[in-house]
């Protein structure tokens, strides 16, 4: 507990806590007003820290929607506990690091979602074609706490440590002002909670190990790849076993299976069937972005073009950094040409009027008669969005020029970076 109140330890974990902004506990105290009540009240808080007598605030509530449906629970500490669950994490995570596997992918320093993927690729491109896709039932929320804190106890020797940990454990969850208990999960939404994770499938990671198997994990995502698919069934019986009996743990027989690794998906990634197995973006990720688009767009229509694009530039950005693994190409240039339709049919909806329609596809250098046309066609703004003369009066170059983001050439440029 020393080393977690330690002052540089302390103030990393603040500055780490102010960038992540993040919004306010259950308490109402905000991160812009944290430094003024740290100040004053922080000695106290030091103090019971130090006795071992420390009582984390209730988490605020909060369910949000999963792109597959059902929803997500959420736990927001408040501002002070997410310093004091950073400060913990910064002593405890080198401890535990050197004990984990090289398997495990998510929330370590130096690892990622896309080596855990290429990791995957290499193991169907080693002809272990078949996969095994365990989907453990709201993992956060069923995490057993006394399994949880045995393996926490393994490495941590300092009861006050071990108390406080199993406090936030257990620290009540407020909704509409009503606090009720919890005995078992660990909400995501605190900076503790994805070590904790790291701790108990650890278990799971040795276990898989000891069975010789090929696997990769990311949090509670877990792909096994074997040669058949007996051999993937032998392994989602014996594992499910392992979980559920050892771990406490549910696995989701519903959307667990034992398939093709082009028919399932892992981190928002997929593979072709080829011997090469090249990877492909998951029809999920794919979704989401379209859903992401439709929501900015439509959510602009009185507004210029100039300014949708601008709104709608960082998304782009933000999925193709994500997505930049991608090996097939023609997805990307499917999407551009869709996102440029979308923004035709916001122009050609804003027009209204046929004589506005005419008027504006004109001035982009259509004859008379083709504007005048098609303008007055009566198809609808998706058809029109689609065809060749919108196309010609508003080009790629068009929303080039007004700076609107590629995918295809933002992902080259990433490649390009590596």
């Amino acid at each position: 507990m020393e080393a977690v109140v330690e002052r540089s330890n302390l103030w990393r974990a603040y500055e780490r806590v102010v960038r992540n902004k993040g919004a306010a506990g259950v308490d109402g105290l905000t991160v812009a007003d944290f430094k003024t009540w740290l100040q004053q009240h922080w000695p106290t808080v030091r103090a019971a820290l130090l006795a071992g007598e420390y009582m984390p605030g209730a988490v605020r509530k909060v369910e949000i929607p999963k792109p597959n449906g059902g929803v997500r629970l959420l736990g927001i500490p408040t501002v002070l506990d997410r310093l004091i669950q950073q400060a913990l994490l910064q002593v405890l995570q080198p401890e535990f690091e050197t004990e984990f596997s090289e398997h495990s992918y998510g929330f370590r320093p130096g690892r990622n979602a896309w080596q855990a993927v290429r990791q995957a690729q290499g193991y169907i491109r080693e002809d272990r074609r078949w996969v095994v896709d365990l989907d453990l039932e709201k993992f956060f929320d069923r995490v057993n706490h006394d399994i949880l804190m045995s393996r926490v106890a393994r490495k941590v020797r300092d009861e006050r440590v071990l108390k406080l940990i199993r406090r936030y454990l257990e620290a009540g969850l407020m909704a509409d002002g009503i606090v009720s208990t919890r005995t078992e999960g660990t909400p995501q939404g605190g900076p503790l909670s994805p070590l904790l994770s790291n701790i108990l499938l650890t278990d799971l990671d040795r276990e898989l190990e000891r069975r010789g198997h090929k696997f990769c994990r990311y949090a509670d995502d877990c792909n096994i790849y074997v040669r058949s698919e007996m051999a993937g069934r032998r392994a989602m019986t014996a594992i499910t076993d392992y979980l559920e009996r050892s771990l406490k743990l549910r696995v989701n027989r519903e959307k667990s299976a034992v398939a093709r690794p082009w028919d399932r998906k892992f981190l928002g990634y997929s593979f072709t069937w080829h011997k090469r197995a090249r990877l492909k973006i998951a029809e999920g990720s794919l979704k989401r972005l379209k859903d992401r688009v439709r929501e900015i767009v439509v959510g602009n229509a009185s507004r210029n073009l100039a300014g949708t694009i601008s709104e709608l530039n960082p998304a782009l950005r933000g999925w193709m950094s994500y997505c930049r693994l991608t090996e097939v190409k023609g997805v990307l240039q499917d999407l551009d040409g869709w996102i440029r339709r979308k923004l035709r049919c916001l122009l050609w909806r804003q027009w209204k009027r046929p004589t506005t329609r005419n008027r504006k596809m004109q001035a982009r250098g259509l004859d008379g008669t083709r504007a005048w046309k098609s303008a007055s066609n009566g198809r609808g703004p998706w058809w029109n969005a689609g065809a060749s003369h919108m196309n010609a009066a508003y080009p790629k170059s068009y929303f080039d020029a007004l700076g609107l983001v590629s995918l295809l050439d933002t992902r080259q440029r990433f490649q390009c970076v590596e």
